[in-house]
């Protein structure tokens, strides 16, 4: 008996030793990649711009994606002479352009809510996890496109679909070697595409005022189609005029 006790009591001083150091491996993980990416000099960006020029069909479409620290963004695409608003949040509204009728329309109210949990989220949910209150958790190593990578799982505050309280989960796959994630995967809880995987691929970072950017960008469904964004450039502290986050007053 006393044999057995004290094989158990080892037993669960192992198991949480071994959960300490996957908790301090865990947080290592992603100090390294935000001391990677410039660290503190993120204090003084309180926003950025990204623009560049995506090739559709044979047709040049210019795309400017802003974001700022207190999550206000859109993003804005022109096509055949005419400038839209894909997506924009002013810090209460979601709101996007009716490609049909060229005339601002809200987004649903679950959208916006979810924009605004996830305001404080810069430059992203992973950096800040702990001040957020998410939960971040190795899960061990896999490869990716030949990359040795950290697999860790961020739990974000729950989100809305269609007025319920669903799980919010991101796996971030971080290069080994250069502290930097190479890809995100989130499940698609809404909509036709409900069920797949979403994903996003980073490449091309390089370093603006101080800070370092993933330049090449490539959405897409896992095992799917994608398509990739090379920004041409990418500005810190831009000028942008307070009206334009605004939703458009008919």
């Amino acid at each position: 008996m006393k044999i057995s006790l004290k094989t158990s009591l080892f037993g669960f001083f192992l198991l949480g030793m071994t959960s300490l150091s996957l908790a301090q491996n865990v947080h290592e993980i992603i100090n390294s990649y935000y001391e990677t990416i410039g660290g503190k000099n993120w204090d003084a960006v309180n926003g950025m711009r990204m623009t560049a020029n995506i090739d559709q069909g044979g047709m040049t479409i210019p795309v400017e994606v802003v974001g700022l620290r207190d999550g206000r963004s859109f993003t804005k695409v022109t096509f055949m002479g005419n400038t839209m608003t894909m997506a924009a949040f002013d810090g209460k509204t979601s709101w996007t352009t009716n490609f049909m009728t060229m005339e601002a329309e809200e987004s649903t109210a679950d959208d916006s809510e979810n924009a605004r949990r996830a305001a404080k989220e810069f430059p992203n949910g992973l950096v800040h996890y702990k001040n957020l209150g998410y939960s971040a958790t190795l899960l061990g190593s896999e490869k990716i496109e030949g990359t040795d990578c950290h697999k860790i799982k961020l739990e974000k505050k729950t989100m809305l679909v269609d007025g319920k309280e669903v799980p919010n989960v991101e796996y971030y796959y971080m290069d080994k070697e250069s502290n930097v994630p190479v890809l995100v995967e989130t499940e698609i809880n809404s909509g036709e595409m409900k069920g797949k995987i979403s994903q996003t691929k980073f490449s091309d970072y390089q370093e603006v005022n101080g800070v370092y950017f993933p330049f090449s960008t490539t959405q897409g469904l896992k095992d799917g189609e994608s398509q990739t964004i090379q920004f041409e450039k990418i500005e810190v502290n831009p000028t942008v005029e307070e009206g334009v986050f605004a939703f458009p007053k008919k």
